[in-house]
């Protein structure tokens, strides 16, 4: 992690309640274990993302208190959803969070669901996303997004949800294209989704729930 706030990205990464997320796994996962699968994709993005040299900080907008209690443990920052209307405005509240303590901020909205990110990758996005005022980069399908950042005085303007690559494309922000970045594309909302993740390698805890599981 990047100490120096002049010289780092802060992130912003949206969590729904533990008993809600990842829906679309239940098949795969199990409806009991679906949460803790959640929160474990969870913690390995944010452990990694906080582990990445040009990130200065990471910024959870949740309102779950489990949840909360234990990202905050791995050094975010925990921001309630006061909004409370959905993925976009938890985005935005959260980045304008950030912006009202570090004005100047380079702020980016990355997924909570990506149990395979790697910090170097991750380190790749943000330097390319660097050399425009908005950039974003596609998931793994190139329907969706991952990530969507915003340059210093740069309003951040997410539209995640569904088709979001056409829609971020529409706004303005520039797609970055990168080959090697799989891990900071591959979010998981399907019992496929979590297959390919963990062909790429996935963080330790959701590595261990899954050991848990094979025990």
């Amino acid at each position: 992690m990047n100490t120096d706030p002049d010289d780092g990205w802060s992130l912003v990464v949206p969590l729904k309640p533990l008993a809600r997320a990842k829906s679309r796994l239940a098949a795969a996962a199990g409806a009991r274990s679906r949460p803790r699968l959640a929160l474990a994709f969870a913690q390995d993005t944010v452990a990694a993302a906080l582990e990445c040299a040009r990130v200065c900080d990471v910024v959870v907008v949740t309102d779950d208190q489990v949840a909360a209690v234990a990202l905050s443990a791995l050094g975010a920052r925990i921001v309630p959803d006061s909004p409370a209307a959905g993925l976009n405005a938890a985005l935005a509240h959260g980045a304008r969070t950030v912006r009202g303590g570090r004005a100047g901020a380079r702020v980016a909205a990355l997924n909570a669901d990506l149990p395979a990110l790697r910090p170097a990758e991750l380190g790749r996005v943000l330097q390319l996303a660097g050399e425009f005022p908005r950039a974003f980069l596609a998931d793994a399908t190139g329907i969706g997004t991952t990530f969507l950042s915003a340059g210093p005085g740069v309003e951040l303007a997410p539209a995640f949800g569904g088709a979001s690559r056409r829609r971020h494309l529409s706004s303005g922000a520039v797609e970055i294209r990168l080959a090697g970045v799989d891990s900071v594309r591959r979010d998981v909302d399907t019992g496929e989704d979590l297959a390919a993740a963990l062909g790429l390698g996935v963080g330790p805890r959701t590595a261990a729930h899954f050991d848990r599981a094979a025990g």
